[in-house]
C-alpha cells in the first residue's frame, strides 16, 4: 500500500466507532431524547463484548453481548428521562458515569487489574480474501475487518428505517410534536423507549468494534470520548445517518493524522488533541446553525 492508501485505510478504520455512534444517536435524537448517554453505552458494549469473548472465545457471541449490554444500559436513560422526566442531559451523564465506573469495577473483580484485560481473540483483517485484487479500492477494503462492512450496512438500513418506513415516520413525529403524535394514536413513550434502545444497541456494537476489532483486549476508558463526539456529529448531520456517517470520516481523518504525526518532533499532545479540536469546532457550528427536533426533551403522558 502506498502512503495515500494507508491514510485512507486508517481513516476508514478509525471512523467506524463514530459512524456507528452517530447513527445510534440519530435514533435517539429523532425520538426527541437527548443522546447524551452514548459514551456509557459504548463503554458498556466494549466491556461486555470483551468479557464474553474472553470466556467463550466466540466473536459472534461477543458482538451479541456487546449489543445487548449497550441496549440494557440505555434502558436506564429511557427510564430516567422518559418515565420519570429527569432532564435528558442529567440522565445521560448518569449512564456515562455508570458505564465507565461499572466497567472499572468488574475489570478489577474479574481480572484483578486496574487498567486493562488479558489478551483474547479478535477480528482480523480481510487481507487473505479476494478483495485485495479489486483495482484501486481493493487494498483499502482488504485492510478492514468484517465489522467495517457491518457498519456500512447498519448506516444504510438505519437511513431506510428512519426515512422510508412507518416506524421511522412515527419516531420522527414523536420527536417533533409528541402531543400531535399522541392525538393520532401513537404511544409516544413507547416510541421514545424504542429510539433510545436502538441507540444503545448500536452504541454497544461501536464499543465491540473498539475492544474486539481495533484491539484484542479491553482497556479502561478506551472509548476516549467517542460517544460525546458521536452525539455532536449526529447533530451536525441533522440526525441523518448518511450525512452523519460522512461527517464521521472527518473525525476519523484527524484521528488518523494524530496517530501518524505523533512521532514527529513536536509535542505529541498537540497531535492528540486534533480530533477533539475538530469536534469542538463542529459543536460551535451546531450551536449556531443546527437545530434538533422541536419536541426534544418534551414529554407527554400517554
Amino acid at each position: 500500500m502506498n502512503t495515500a492508501e494507508i491514510i485512507i485505510s486508517a481513516t476508514l478504520r478509525m471512523s467506524v466507532p463514530i459512524v456507528l455512534g452517530s447513527t445510534a444517536a440519530s435514533f435517539s435524537t429523532k425520538a426527541g431524547v437527548v443522546s447524551f448517554g452514548c459514551e456509557g453505552m459504548m463503554a458498556t458494549g466494549a466491556f461486555c463484548g470483551a468479557l464474553a469473548v474472553y470466556y467463550s472465545n466466540n466473536l459472534l457471541l461477543g458482538v451479541l453481548c456487546a449489543v445487548l449490554g449497550g441496549a440494557l444500559i440505555s434502558l436506564l436513560h429511557a427510564f430516567l428521562h422518559v418515565s420519570n422526566k429527569v432532564n435528558g442531559t442529567l440522565s445521560g451523564v448518569s449512564v456515562n458515569m455508570l458505564g465507565t465506573a461499572a466497567s472499572a469495577l468488574v475489570l478489577k473483580i474479574v481480572w484483578k487489574t486496574a487498567g486493562f484485560s488479558p489478551e483474547y481473540r479478535s477480528f482480523v483483517k480481510l487481507s487473505d480474501g479476494g478483495l485485495a485484487k479489486i483495482p484501486w479500492i481493493g487494498p483499502i477494503l482488504a485492510d478492514q475487518n468484517i465489522l467495517f462492512f457491518v457498519a456500512i450496512g447498519i448506516v444504510l438500513v438505519s437511513w431506510v428505517i428512519l426515512f422510508k418506513t412507518p416506524f421511522g415516520l412515527r419516531l420522527r413525529m414523536v420527536g417533533e410534536n409528541p402531543v400531535a403524535a399522541n392525538t393520532v394514536g401513537i404511544h409516544t413513550s413507547a416510541m421514545k423507549y424504542a429510539g433510545v434502545i436502538i441507540c444503545g444497541a448500536i452504541c454497544g456494537l461501536a464499543g465491540a468494534y473498539l475492544s474486539l476489532a481495533r484491539m484484542n483486549r479491553f482497556v479502561l476508558d478506551m472509548t476516549g470520548g467517542r460517544g460525546y463526539v458521536s452525539m455532536v456529529i449526529a447533530d451536525l448531520g441533522g440526525a441523518n445517518p448518511l450525512i452523519a456517517g460522512a461527517a464521521s470520516l472527518l473525525f476519523g481523518f484527524f484521528d488518523c493524522l494524530q496517530s501518524i504525526f505523533q512521532s514527529v518532533d513536536t509535542p505529541s499532545q498537540f497531535w492528540m488533541i486534533m480530533p477533539y479540536m475538530f469536534a469542538l469546532c463542529v459543536a460551535l457550528v451546531n450551536n449556531k446553525f443546527a437545530h434538533g427536533p422541536a419536541g426534544m426533551g418534551k414529554h407527554f403522558d400517554d
